[in-house]
């Protein structure tokens, strides 16, 4: 579709500001003039959205209420998740009638204030103009459109200097003062919900002399102070726990410490949990080493790459005065640091060649450091303040990008993202001295798998990545482009642009160079081919004129508790995670449900509807789209997921990641938060290859997690690894049942074949054998079915979980198959099929069977499910004897409430997750980071 270009929103006017002393003192300061695009003038852009009254809830693994807000007002067509987040995490106050109860009141105090800055800034030609800028970003926000990152929503309105920003740079020097100001810089971060990360390359090395004598700790000593601060903070501040980041350079004299550190710290727990000690992430085993609070990268030059390469020698050098220490094989350096990433993920690479080739303000200082997520990477002591666009809400009537809307967004964004620097908190002098300096800001955006999928494109395909460029490209341009307009506009450009004019211009020459070389012309739509070469063209020629106000503007951040918010299906730049996903009720409770995108990428790639039922039930069925009827070969790619599903084969090959990387780098000024997963199958040579890849592929920083490596094992915090341990513990030998046990016998009927099961119990009441009786003795199906059921008997009494059984025998097809008569598996598609949904029903009460599109209505007590819509599917209720707590439905709740462990059986390939700090339940990889699913907190600084 034809882009239709509206006037610029911003442009230039030879008005004067008379405003305050403040303005006055800046010199001659313009306002700029804004037009209305998503608005109307005399409208709330609150009176457009049909509200109402909710409870928010948050429950830990065990069903106990550990948040509740009632009657809180908030959007008809937000989520109960995203209600949860903004009550419990952005809502304001001691809880009374004093604290915030409603979406309104939240928008609305940022708004305003960030509108009142505005004012007094100048910012505004006219009250019109600022009253027209809060009714737009009130817009945006209200519609999940975008949002801040999350120190805006804690903190500004409340305090009178709010900390603004997520993302810290911080500086050391090799100075006992400069380290231990470090540690109160970062603990200060921390509790305001921020994170931070410093390269300790200035640290003397552990190899040098003291000035009085003596041999120095070096860096890798005092991480272990850092460490503990960050240790005891995460769960002291008022948001969440510390993020951080630790980098040291590759020609550093304690580089090989540094890379094993953690390695090394990771072996010590796993001979703590052999000898018996408690191995979740919070338990004794990994509470007692060092290192499991940061995240550890090494900076690596191209000269350092091209020396692997070429299997050279590599010389470390001394801090003090630069004298050769060390000399190593390149290559050797490299297999230690992809061998320790393999055992632990740590540490990742960042290459600093390439990081300060696109370096707006080299002539101010080089980029040495990254914030914990590594996609902000600019001057030390310096800091940012994100925000990300929701791209799933920037699609016209016929399912194609709206370029327009997305550059009004992008404008709207910047110029209050531009506000927030002047008038935040900032922990040190130097860092607030280069914020009001430099002025550098982090948009982003997520939802980009979810836009891909919808659109039938595979994340991993040339399309798909030229499509995610272009998409790039147009908000890193555009924002650009207003930030130029800004400078002209008001206050003109930063205060560090005159110094580095040129190499800044230069930057903006390479980032139109590469709009040439991956949004190519036929690879996606005409609009937003067009639009990204003309939104960088304007960028260039604007800048030239006035230059830029923000010394950087774009990033890709995790997007944690903010895609909560945003009800996002992904988060950053990450693929979808899997095609069946866990969604909460408003009311309380589950629906497992076929993600929205499936059908509306199915209606893109040209299949009928009948078809698409039937792909959809499938999915359903079977938790994977492979094998659906009807679907073509060729389109398995679009629905490739990040996680390999339980009954499937297909994922996302890492290469693909770091290609979708590679295609959105060279439009950004910082970098990528992303964790580029591996099976626990892949080798150290797959790590190396990664890392290599990125770097040839002009990618700015890497990390990689193998999933598994760790052997922390979280869902012990939860009763059913108290389960899994219990039954573990018999693996190693048979565990025979007692000579008299208790035992249920149950008849049933398959489409008029009847048959009886009876099950004997151990003491526990956990099953351990099981017989199966059909048709008269001596029959072809009865010798087959004793058989049978004596292979799972041995497999239970040798440990085998029941849950492992249920998981790989239920819902198998085969004759005869048919209604069954019982209310609670009314259909069966094999004997195998009822009788291990029977088990399941009746002894994992933990976890409810999904129904089959079949089942029309599902009953539980102590109320009656309603009917589903056709997308979602509703929960079947557990057996009677479960836990009331884990299996009754509210009154008026639209499905039945289903146990963390239904939520965690999708990532069982990253059952080494921590638990969430806030409610227990078990997280899963959000970038270099975790987020949990249950009451959307994060780790990371988003």
């Amino acid at each position: 579709m034809a882009e239709i270009e509206k006037e610029p929103a911003m442009r230039a006017t030879s008005r004067k500001n008379q405003g305050e002393a403040k303005q006055a003192s800046r010199g001659k300061v313009q306002g700029l003039i804004l037009e209305r695009y998503f608005t109307s003038p005399g409208i709330d852009p609150a009176d457009e959205l049909a509200w109402e009254l909710r409870t928010a809830s948050i429950t830990d693994e065990t069903g106990k209420p550990i948040f509740e807000q009632k009657d809180i007002e908030v959007p008809k067509a937000w989520s109960a998740l995203a209600t949860n987040v903004v009550s419990s995490k952005y809502f304001r106050g001691p809880f009374g009638p004093e604290r915030e109860r409603s979406v309104k009141q939240l928008v609305g105090r940022v708004v305003s204030t960030i509108g009142k800055w505005g004012r007094d800034g100048g910012y505004f030609a006219t009250e019109a103009d600022a009253v027209t800028f809060e009714a737009e970003l009130s817009h945006l926000l209200f519609r999940q459109k975008m949002s801040f990152n999350s120190p805006v929503w804690f903190n500004v309105g409340v305090e009178a200097e709010p900390q603004c920003s997520a993302c810290f740079i911080n500086s050391v020097e090799d100075s006992m003062s400069s380290i231990l100001g470090l540690a109160k810089t970062e603990g200060m971060l921390f509790k305001y919900g921020s994170g931070t990360g410093t390269n300790l390359s200035p640290i003397r090395s552990s190899k040098e002399m003291l000035a009085g004598g003596g041999t120095a700790s070096g860096p890798v000593s005092f991480m272990k102070g850092f460490d503990a601060f960050a240790g005891v903070i995460k769960s002291g501040g008022k948001t969440r726990r510390a993020a951080k980041m630790v980098i040291l350079d590759a020609d550093h004299p304690d580089i090989r410490e540094f890379i094993h550190c953690k390695a090394s710290e990771e072996k010590k727990a796993w001979a703590l949990i052999e000898q018996g000690y408690d191995p979740s992430f919070t338990g004794e085993a990994y509470g007692s080493v060092f290192f499991q609070n940061s995240n550890n990268s090494v900076r690596v030059t191209d000269e350092f790459m091209r020396a692997v390469v070429l299997d050279g020698d590599w010389t470390t050098r001394a801090v003090r005065d630069g004298r050769p220490m060390e000399t190593h094989r390149a290559r050797q350096l490299f297999r230690e640091i992809s061998e320790a990433a393999h055992l632990c993920g740590d540490p990742g690479l960042q290459f600093d060649t390439t990081i300060n080739a696109w370096h707006t303000s080299p002539r101010s200082g080089r980029i040495n450091a990254s914030n914990p997520c590594s996609e902000y990477m600019y001057l030390d002591d310096s800091a940012c303040n994100l925000a990300s666009l929701n791209l799933m809400h920037f699609r016209d009537a016929e399912g194609e990008f709206d370029v327009p809307a997305f550059k009004k967004a992008v404008e709207i964004t910047i110029l209050a993202q531009e506000i927030l620097v002047d008038n935040a908190k900032y922990p040190t002098e130097l860092i607030a001295a280069n914020s009001h300096k430099f002025r550098p800001l982090g948009l982003g955006f997520a939802n980009l798998g979810a836009l891909l999928m919808d659109r039938g494109l595979p994340y991993d395909s040339d399309e798909g990545r030229a499509y995610a460029g272009a998409i790039t490209a147009i908000m890193c341009g555009h924002a650009y482009a207003t930030s130029a307009r800004i400078a002209g506009e008001h206050g003109g450009p930063f205060a560090g642009f005159p110094e580095n004019r040129d190499p800044f211009l230069g930057v903006m020459r390479k980032h139109r160079k590469a709009v040439d070389e991956v949004v190519l012309p036929k690879s996606v739509p005409a609009a937003m081919s067009d639009a990204a070469r003309t939104v960088w063209d304007d960028a260039i020629a604007l800048g030239t004129q006035n230059g830029y106000r923000n010394g950087q503007v774009t990033v890709l951040a995790p997007t944690g508790t903010i895609a909560f918010m945003m009800d996002c299906d992904t988060t950053g730049i990450e693929p979808d995670i899997a095609l069946v996903k866990y969604k909460k009720l408003v009311g309380g409770g589950m629906l497992k449900i076929v993600n929205n995108t499936v059908p509306a990428a199915l209606r893109r790639l040209g299949y009928a509807e009948k078809t698409i039922g039937e792909i959809v039930h499938y999915i359903d069925e079977n938790e994977t789209i492979e094998g659906a009827p009807g679907l073509k070969t060729e389109h398995l790619a679009v629905f490739d997921c990040a996680f390999k599903p339980a009954q499937g084969s297909r994922s996302i090959h890492w290469l693909g990641h770091v290609k979708m990387m590679a295609a959105c780098q060279p439009f950004l000024s910082g970098a990528i938060s992303k964790t580029v997963n591996l099976p626990n199958d892949a080798s150290i040579e797959d790590i190396e290859q990664a890392y290599m890849e990125s770097w040839k592929l002009g990618i700015k920083a890497i990390a990689v997690y193998r999933d598994g490596c760790k052997r922390s094992q979280p869902l012990n915090t939860s009763k059913l690894g108290e389960k899994i341990a219990k039954e573990a513990g018999r693996f190693a030998q048979r565990h025979k049942l007692p000579d008299e046990r208790h035992a249920i016998t149950h008849k049933f009927s398959i489409g008029g074949h009847e048959g009886y099961l009876t099950v004997g119990l151990y003491e526990d009441g956990q099953p351990g054998e099981l017989f199966v009786v059909m048709a008269k003795e001596g029959s072809v199906v009865s010798g087959l079915m004793d058989s049978f059921a004596t292979a799972i008997s041995l497999s239970l009494q040798y440990g085998v979980p029941l849950k492992v059984l249920v998981d790989k025998f239920s819902h198998t097809r085969f004759e005869p198959s048919g209604f069954t008569g019982n209310p609670a598996i009314p259909i069966a598609k094999s004997i195998t099929d009822y009788i291990f949904r029977w088990l399941s029903l009746k002894f994992i009460p933990a976890e409810a069977e999904p129904s089959n599109a079949e089942m029309p209505q599902v009953e539980a007590a102590p109320a009656p499910v309603a009917k589903a819509a056709p997308a979602p599917v509703v929960a079947a209720a557990p057996a009677p004897s479960a836990p009331a707590h884990k299996t009754a439905a509210k009154a008026g709740n639209s499905a039945v409430a289903l146990g963390t462990e239904a939520l965690t059986s999708m990532f069982l390939n990253q059952a080494d997750a921590p638990p969430c700090s806030t409610c227990g339940s078990i997280t899963v990889r959000n970038g270099a980071c975790y987020k949990c699913l249950n009451c959307g907190a994060t780790n990371g600084c988003s």
